[in-house]
């Protein structure tokens, strides 16, 4: 049993401490919004914060986890900059397929906790783990600014 603090609260896992972050939010404890999309740390779909910083969960497993904060997109409409960019999202019209957004809003939240300004080249190596296969990448950009002109 291994005891994860997930959104601001301690959940108890029952699995292997190799086991995924990704697997063990999905399968133990029934959160689908984050995905899988590779399962080598290449797509982007599957990324949480851990302590605020994005990650992959489909190869983080849960031993790296334990006593740290996990943060999921579940918790994003709570949370001031992780609303803005959602709001932001919507604005312009971002998903398409919508598989890979959640991944995408957890990416660009973790940078505008950072950078509060950031510029197109900041925005691009930020994102640059992150696929979306409909190919909406300006509209991203476009977004994460529009977000970050919000949060001003």
């Amino acid at each position: 049993m291994v005891t994860l603090n997930i959104n601001g609260r301690d959940m108890q896992v029952d699995a292997d401490p190799a086991t995924p972050i990704l697997w063990a939010l999905r399968d133990n404890l029934n959160m689908t919004g984050t995905k899988f999309g590779c399962g080598a740390a290449l797509c982007g779909a599957c990324t949480v914060h851990l302590n605020g910083d994005a990650i992959r969960s489909c190869v983080t497993p849960i031993s790296a986890a334990a006593g740290q904060k996990i943060t999921t997109i579940e918790a994003m409409e709570g949370d001031a900059v992780g609303k803005a960019v959602q709001d932001a999202w919507v604005r312009h019209d971002v998903p398409q397929c919508g598989y890979c957004q959640s991944g995408q809003v957890m990416s660009a939240t973790a940078l505008l906790r950072t950078n509060k300004k950031p510029t197109d080249a900041d925005i691009d190596g930020a994102m640059s783990g992150n696929i979306c296969r409909c190919g909406t990448y300006q509209r991203i950009r476009a977004a994460i600014k529009d977000a970050a002109t919000t949060l001003a």
